[in-house]
C-alpha cells in the first residue's frame, strides 16, 4: 500500500467495494491523528476557532463515541455506555486529569472494537436503530455500507475542523 510523505496510507485505487470503504475511513482517521500529533496538553485544550469551544482533544473523544454508536450500538445492538460518562455523552467535555494520549487510546480501543463487530460481515448487514435516530433517517436499521459511509464523511467533516483548530494553534497546514 502506498503511503502519502506523512505516512497515512493511500487506499488502492482499483479495488472491491467493501475495501475502498475500510481504507478510505482508515486514511482519514490517520488524518485525525495526524492533526493530534506534536501538540502538548495546553495546546490540545485550545478552543482556537471563536466563537466554538471545540478543541482538538475534545474532537477525538468525540469521535471515539461516534465510534462507539455506530458499531456497537447501532451495527452490533449493544447497550453501552458512552465512552466519558453520561455527562459527556458526545466527548466534547474536558477532564484536567485525562490528556492527549489517553484519549487517542480510548479512540483507538472503540475503532478496533469496531472492527471486531464488523470484520465477517458482509456490507448488507444491518443494525437497529434508536427510535430518535429512525425518526430522523427514516428507517428503523441501516446497513454496515451506509455505516461506513456515514463514518467516511463524519470524519471527513471533522477533519475539516481540525484543520481550523490545528492551523490556529500552530499554524501547521497541509494535512
Amino acid at each position: 500500500m502506498a503511503h502519502t510523505p506523512d505516512g497515512r496510507p493511500i487506499p488502492p485505487p482499483h479495488t472491491d467495494e467493501r475495501t475502498t470503504l475500510e481504507n478510505w475511513l482508515d486514511f482519514q482517521r490517520a488524518t485525525l491523528a495526524r492533526k493530534a500529533d506534536g501538540l502538548d496538553d495546553h495546546q490540545v485544550r485550545l478552543a482556537s476557532v471563536p466563537p466554538s469551544t471545540m478543541t482538538l482533544l475534545g474532537l477525538v473523544q468525540h469521535l471515539a463515541e461516534v465510534e462507539r454508536t455506530w458499531y456497537q450500538r447501532v451495527f452490533a445492538g449493544q447497550d453501552v455506555p458512552p465512552v466519558y460518562g453520561a455527562d459527556n455523552a458526545d466527548g466534547y467535555g474536558l477532564d484536567p486529569a485525562r490528556g492527549m494520549a489517553e484519549a487517542l487510546r480510548d479512540w483507538q480501543t472503540e475503532v478496533d472494537r469496531g472492527r471486531e463487530l464488523t470484520a465477517d460481515k458482509p456490507l448488507e448487514a444491518a443494525g437497529p436503530l434508536s427510535p430518535q435516530i429512525a425518526a430522523v433517517i427514516g428507517a428503523d436499521s441501516v446497513s454496515l455500507r451506509w455505516i461506513l459511509v456515514h463514518l467516511i464523511e463524519e470524519y471527513a467533516r471533522h477533519n475539516g475542523h481540525a484543520d481550523l483548530l490545528r492551523e490556529s494553534v500552530d499554524g501547521a497546514t497541509g494535512v
